[in-house]
């Protein structure tokens, strides 16, 4: 259905709270906290404040594979930001993240904390601090840079673009959808086309262009997010679905998706994670039962 009333852009933009609609509470043109509120710190060396909305289940994988990988310098206190009550504009989130965006990091293991935010410089800061999943050589280097910024670049198309007017936005726009539409469908082939050649993204190896792309494109293509599969007919997409099946075997990945999810089955929910033994006693299917 198209938007029957013409638009006229006015000469000045004034913010209507009203036309925001599943995220009106939440979205504001101005930057800054809304209150104040310290945010929790743990034991562990990394803090991490979150959600595992696609952008934050990158991170959660990522420290799920160093610690599979047996750095323990990698272990984390997950908190959860909830987005939707507005955690993210508390004073204490936006000292870590001034965009007041999930994922954010702190790094308490120096002689002082270290943040980190937007989850590809999460990946890469930690990709370098455990020299793991970031090749170094330099072509090989090269390569998987380039699709981990290929993702950040193309997920907004994706989310904000066509998931927003797609599943959310309060009126179908036929012209937002259809051209939102086709860019998701020329980023699959992109993809699809890549991963005819390779098993994995930048190559023969598993790295952070994987952890990116996954929690997004590997979703998309499992009609996992949006509801959109049959319309993006995304069992075309041969070579992702193969990927996105091969990575999603992984254990790390397994785990590192059920942190800061407070969707799904109980059983995929694991609110916060504080040690690696929450998975077995404090996802809410345990939580509930007792």
């Amino acid at each position: 259905m198209t938007d029957p009333t013409p638009y006229t852009p006015p000469k000045i933009w004034t913010w209507n709270k009203a036309n925001g609609g599943q995220f009106a509470s939440i979205n504001r043109p101005i930057a800054g906290p809304t209150h104040d509120k310290a945010l929790p710190v743990g034991r562990h060396p990394l803090q991490l404040y979150s959600l595992a909305t696609p952008n934050g289940v990158k991170v959660t994988v990522m420290l799920e594979e160093l610690l599979a990988l047996g750095h323990t310098g990698a272990e984390y206190d997950a908190w959860l930001i909830k987005i939707g009550d507005g955690d993210q504009f508390g004073s204490g989130f936006v000292e870590v993240n001034p965009n007041s965006k999930i994922p954010a990091l702190m790094d308490r293991s120096g002689p002082e904390p270290i943040r980190v935010f937007e989850s590809g410089a999460i990946l890469v800061y930690l990709a370098e601090k455990f020299g793991a999943f970031l090749p170094t050589e330099p072509a090989r280097r090269a390569e998987c840079l380039s699709w981990l910024f290929w993702q950040m670049g193309s997920a907004p198309f994706l989310g904000g673009g066509f998931g927003h007017f797609y599943a959310y936005a309060p009126i179908k726009i036929e012209y937002a959808i259809d051209r939102y539409a086709m860019e998701v469908k020329r980023q699959l082939d992109v993809l699809d086309r890549q991963l005819a050649e390779r098993p994995y993204i930048a190559g023969e190896d598993y790295t952070v262009a994987d952890m990116a792309i996954w929690p997004w494109y590997g979703a998309l293509v499992k009609g996992l997010v949006y509801g959109a599969g049959e319309f993006l007919q995304v069992q075309e997409y041969q070579h992702i679905q193969r990927w996105a099946d091969q990575v999603a075997e992984r254990p790390a990945v397994q785990r590192g998706r059920k942190v800061n999810r407070t969707f799904g089955e109980p059983a995929s929910q694991l609110h916060e994670r504080h040690e690696a033994s929450d998975f077995d006693t404090r996802t809410q299917d345990k939580l509930g039962s007792a």
